[in-house]
């Protein structure tokens, strides 16, 4: 990841701050745990532009049907297989295999694993069509074809190992070979149907529940375009054009560093959907200009993390496993983004008023105005950005069209840029970057999608998940809370050790089914499921993005996680919101506008979480006037706030009006007493900042 840099521009009183691209040849790793990788040179670097090209060919031909393959009509899993074989046997020549293994060459070990795995691919691909006519996934398979097999189960399974860590495996590997013992007596409600070897190898290459399955199918039909688009967005100049609108638009507000981190961290996620990217691409820029501003080296390290970590939360381009959600619930992706949108922005929201509660309390100002980007002028370096976002939600949400949008927009942006930009004209030398960016994302998210469709298909051919889903009502007493509860602190757990698809797919096969049995709205389940997962990002000990962040701003890394729970903490109750009543994920009758009340009320609601929180309420003052009542009237205000937040009725055994009528009745002596208590302390000093 290259650093971004900051110049400066000669002004007749000041030195107004301009902020570089920060992305320049920068790769978009998406969701690996392993940051120890082999930048591929020469031959190989060439091998994979090439793969790279041929796959995005592949996927326009597929999705636009324009019939490359002249007389012959490709299968669905021909492509599938297609794109394994040109994606993954890059991962071995990518990733290293130990911490040992060097960098600057390729082993011939890793060779061998990458020629071995392409040959299988090939094979499988050759005989798929053959398969579905005859049934192989369900036995009389040729032996060669259960060789290429367990080839691809063993190859796929130490891919998963290098992109994902070893967590990943050891939470994943077990359920690949569960059918092989389903019938065991110890396995108790995991018992199921048994399957032979043969017959668990031929469903798990040949059929399409497996490797063939969902997460697969949602790379080769949208992820691949949506990815191509972000990386020619950043490519193009829009990181500079994000954040210095982000400078100009919040700069000068109290706390304005870190709102323009909230708002240039949110503007490139909606782009990007990738947290580790957001946190090393804006964190450059942001950490160092907060931390002039006052702000504690951790803070500003956990502030930049909670707001890229909204990136695999806000549409239009989500992260991958929004896609995968897409798949499991077979809808298209632009339901999911709508979904999205309500959920996003409370999040967002939250982080405004922590940021501002917590910058009023420590007297922290904005920038000056002479110190910041003009509007009209950063606008009039990126006007085209805003037409090809346009174009991209006009396409996704008007017309419906999520496999072809993002192709299009990638087109009009490459077409504006080479016409009105000088400085980021692509030249050859840009495509050959372009393609090697976007071929390392696809292997690595072909090595995590394929090995964790294993987990589906071992579920399906043992038929476990129906009375699974019972047991678990069983043991929740058909209590929704409890099982709420029961899948969210799973949720947490597992997405320490998985990525947040890996997190989501076990998820979504194992304890959804149970909560849809309550008559949960399915859409808002999933999001609840996805929502907990990535958590994890944010949530000690694993905090990938506090630990990313906390290393830019130079600030100790566990310190950096807590804070970052503590800014973040409004993630952890939107989920139980939205599921509450799915309006706040526009699903149900007068989604709308339901929704859009709900929100209102939780906004409000959340203005009082936060400052509660951060011990400066808006309107009120800082709560330390109240002396030793501060901390019972912060304790107050959190309750009172997340009791007015709640959606009634549903599974609520209170109607709407009633929860906010009780979050009032705590809310509004809360705020009286804190009134009182406050403007009898004499003002503090003018700037004053705490430690």
């Amino acid at each position: 990841m290259s650093s971004a840099s900051i110049s400066t521009i000669p002004e007749s009183e000041a030195k107004r701050v301009v902020f570089d691209d920060p992305h320049g040849a920068a790769a978009n790793m998406q969701e690996a745990e392993v940051t120890r990788v082999r930048a591929l040179r020469g031959v190989w670097r060439w091998a994979l532009v090439i793969a790279t090209a041929a796959t995005i060919l592949l996927c326009i031909n597929q999705q636009f049907s324009l019939r490359f393959f002249v007389g012959y009509t490709q299968l669905n899993t021909e492509y599938f297989y297609l794109l394994i074989a040109l994606m993954l046997p890059f991962t071995f020549l990518i990733f290293p295999g130990t911490e040992r293994a060097p960098l600057d060459r390729i082993p011939w070990y890793d060779l061998l694993f990458s020629l071995v795995t392409f040959a299988a691919a090939l094979l499988l691909m050759s005989n798929v069509r053959k398969a579905a006519e005859a049934g192989w996934e369900f036995g009389g398979a040729p032996t060669k074809v259960i060789a290429a097999g367990l080839v691809m189960w063993v190859m796929l399974m130490e891919a998963l190992r290098r992109t994902g860590g070893w967590s990943l495996l050891l939470s994943v590997f077990p359920f690949t070979v569960y059918p092989l013992f389903a019938e065991s007596g110890w396995l108790g409600p995991f018992r199921g149907t048994q399957s032979t070897l043969e017959q668990a190898t031929a469903y798990h290459v040949l059929s399409g529940e497996s490797l063939l399955g969902i997460p697969i199918q949602a790379f080769a039909d949208t992820v691949i375009g949506f990815l191509v688009f972000g990386t020619a967005l950043m490519m193009t100049g829009a990181g500079k054009f994000f954040i210095n609108l982000a400078f100009a638009l919040c700069g000068t507000f109290r706390g304005g560093a870190a709102k323009v981190c909230i708002f240039a961290s949110g503007l490139l996620g909606m782009m990007s959907g990738s947290i580790i990217s957001n946190v090393l691409t804006a964190g450059t820029m942001t950490i160092p200009v907060m931390k002039k501003s006052g702000f504690r080296a951790s803070y500003a390290g956990a502030i930049e993390a909670c707001a890229s970590t909204g990136a695999v939360l806000a549409p239009p381009v989500m992260g991958a496993t929004a896609f995968v959600i897409a798949q499991f619930l077979n809808v298209s992706y632009a339901d999911v983004a709508i979904a999205a949108i309500i959920p996003a922005a409370l999040y967002y929201i939250g982080l405004f008023m922590q940021v501002d509660s917590y910058a009023a309390r420590h007297g922290l100002k904005g920038i000056p105005r002479a110190d910041l980007p003009r509007i009209m002028d950063t606008i009039k370096d990126g006007w085209y950005y805003v037409f090809v976002i346009a174009l991209l939600i006009v396409m996704l949400l008007y017309f419906k069209r999520e496999s072809h949008a993002p192709f299009y927009a990638t087109a009009l942006l490459l077409v504006l840029n080479q016409l009105f930009s000088r400085d980021t004209r692509w030249t050859l030398a840009t495509i050959g970057k372009f393609l090697e960016v976007n071929g390392r994302t696809f292997v690595e998210l072909v090595g995590i999608l394929a090995g964790c469709g294993l987990l589906i298909g071992a579920f399906s051919m043992t038929g476990v998940v129906s009375s699974l889903a019972n047991d678990l009502l069983h043991i929740a007493g058909d209590n929704p809370f409890l099982l709420l509860g029961m899948c969210a602190l799973t949720s947490l757990i597992l997405g320490l050790g998985l990525t947040t698809t890996a997190c989501y797919i076990f998820l979504a096969i194992l304890v959804a089914p149970a909560l849809e049995k309550l008559g949960l709205n399915k859409m808002a389940v999933h999001m609840f499921i996805f929502y907990w997962g990535m958590l994890s990002s944010i949530t000690p000990p694993v905090a990938i993005a506090s630990f990313a962040a906390a290393g830019i701003a130079g600030s100790p890394a566990m310190k950096t996680g807590w804070e970052s729970m503590w800014v973040g903490s409004i993630i952890y109750f939107i989920p139980f919101f939205f599921v509450l009543n799915p309006a706040l994920v526009l699903q149900g009758p007068s989604p709308y506008l339901t929704g859009l009340g709900l929100m209102a009320l939780a906004a409000f609601g959340t203005l009082f979480i936060c400052g509660g929180i951060q011990g400066y309420q808006p309107f009120v003052g800082d709560l330390r006037g109240a002396g030793a009542l501060e901390w019972p009237l912060r304790v107050l205000l959190v309750i009172g706030g997340f009791v007015v937040a709640t959606p009634g009725g549903g599974i609520m055994p209170l109607s709407q009006m009633q929860v906010t009528l009780l979050g009032l009745a705590i809310l509004v002596p809360t705020v009286l007493i804190a009134l009182l208590l406050v403007r009898r302390q004499p003002p503090m000093p003018d700037g004053l900042r705490i430690p």
